[in-house]
């Protein structure tokens, strides 16, 4: 693996329950606690209606590197270069 695929951005600073869960639950998928918490949020990407996160999001410049982001569908694309609400 290189190291743009690997590079981190960010190093949240988890409250101590968070941070003791996030390491049992390393331990039970045997990884390090970084891809734990990858694992988690793609789980998480699977399970919520996507489509709010991304209402939500501040940032819509990283759209395409976003585990939320789905791309349209055709209907969906459709609707909106014709203006019609799916």
């Amino acid at each position: 693996m290189n190291n743009t695929t690997n590079k981190r951005y960010y190093s949240p600073q988890f409250s101590e329950q968070a941070s003791v869960s996030v390491r049992r639950l390393a331990w039970a998928i045997g990884k390090p606690m970084p891809a734990a918490v990858d694992h988690m949020v793609s789980l998480i990407a699977s399970i919520v209606d996507t489509k709010n996160i991304c209402f939500a999001c501040l940032d819509k410049t990283r759209c395409l590197s976003c585990g939320f982001y789905k791309p349209p569908t055709p209907p969906e694309q459709a609707a909106q270069v014709t203006g019609v609400s799916l």
